[in-house]
């Protein structure tokens, strides 16, 4: 991803340059404004379901954390005796817009290549809760409310998805980078401007530094809603054949090579250095690609490759043979979950069912 989407002082010079940019991003920022507008002024219909719909997404395009934060969510309603499903969009999967029912709580019925790479993920993280992938999110929750029985929907990426109505919008926003240069895209880093921030109910801010002391940027943030802190750690490593578990102190003084097919490869750099690894090589590729088996074969089988869990759902561990790649596992930890959770169930039980 681009540095100048994140900067926000720029000289007159730099402004100039990117000037063609600054054109380009009219036509997009009045689109989505639009796309959101005719939802909300009822031109066109927000359909209701006869459950609850919690919805994570973000303003900035990809890398803020919503999607393990979507699994540990479902998670945790689950543990509380809710019925849960999550909705999934689903990126570059071969099925496209078709309602697939991932994983029925037990069993994964798919692969990334048919769903994609999130919907898998999530398929494989959260046992016990049913993942559905698909395009239209108002048919996957009839989906979900027939087959399972659901009485909770969480949308992975939903904000900026209008048509099913939701009782809650969380937003997640990377701490330390927060909105970037306020630009919408291809400007800057934002899916639509940050006034559609009034429409969220709390935000997340997500990949929170441990040691607490970076506080995240509040420009362009709407003062009044609901804040909430979360770190997402590196819990350890695991080889891609499912075996060799072993604590991420072992990248300590180690030289290992990165594949990532996400969207900031440079964060997972830098996490994989602070954990004490010197990186000596990183093969990335755009974000949800799906790997092939030549590409997997390519890598240089003298490295230690380290790769992320959600790449790792793309590669069947055949692929690997003669190679040493291992997954780092990262770990949800929000600052409060006791008061979190909380809220989220207060908000969620406060407004009357739809019959």
């Amino acid at each position: 991803m681009p540095d100048y989407l994140w900067v926000g002082d720029e000289s007159w010079l730099r402004r100039l340059a990117l000037a063609p940019l600054w054109l380009a991003e009219w036509p997009y920022r009045v689109g989505a404004w639009l796309h959101r507008s005719v939802y909300r002024l009822g031109l066109r219909r927000v359909v209701g379901l006869p459950l609850r719909v919690v919805s994570i997404g973000n303003l900035t395009v990809g890398g803020s954390g919503k999607t393990p934060l979507v699994g540990w969510l479902a998670g945790e309603l689950r543990a509380r005796g809710r019925k849960v499903v999550i909705l999934s969009r689903g990126v570059r999967g071969a099925r496209g817009g078709e309602v697939s029912v991932v994983s029925d709580g037990e069993r994964v019925f798919f692969s990334a290549a048919e769903v994609g790479d999130e919907p898998v993920w999530l398929a494989s993280t959260v046992p016990g809760v049913p993942v559905l992938a698909g395009r239209n999110r108002v048919a996957l929750g009839l989906r979900a409310s027939a087959v399972f029985g659901a009485e909770v929907l969480i949308l992975d990426d939903g904000f900026q998805h209008h048509r099913l109505e939701r009782d809650l919008d969380l937003v997640c926003i990377d701490a330390r980078l927060g909105l970037g240069n306020l630009h919408v895209l291809p400007r800057g880093p934002l899916r639509e401007a940050s006034s559609a921030l009034a429409h969220a109910d709390a935000l997340l801010f997500t990949r929170l530094p441990v040691d607490g002391k970076t506080a995240p940027p509040e420009v362009g943030l709407p003062p009044g809603l609901p804040r909430f802190g979360v770190h997402i750690v590196a819990r350890r490593l695991r080889s891609v054949d499912g075996g060799d578990l072993s604590s991420c102190d072992r990248l300590r003084g180690a030289r290992v090579a990165l594949l990532a097919a996400i969207a900031r490869p440079d964060r997972l750099k830098r996490e994989i250095e602070a954990l004490g690894a010197e990186v000596v090589e990183v093969k990335a590729y755009p974000d949800h690609h799906l790997y092939t088996r030549s590409q997997i074969a390519a890598l240089d089988p003298a490295h230690w490759w380290v790769t992320t869990a959600k790449d790792a759902v793309k590669i069947p561990p055949s692929w690997a043979a003669g190679r040493r790649l291992s997954i780092l596992e990262e770990e949800v930890r929000p600052q409060e979950p006791h008061r979190l959770m909380e809220w989220i169930v207060e908000q969620l039980d406060r407004v009357p069912r739809l019959e």
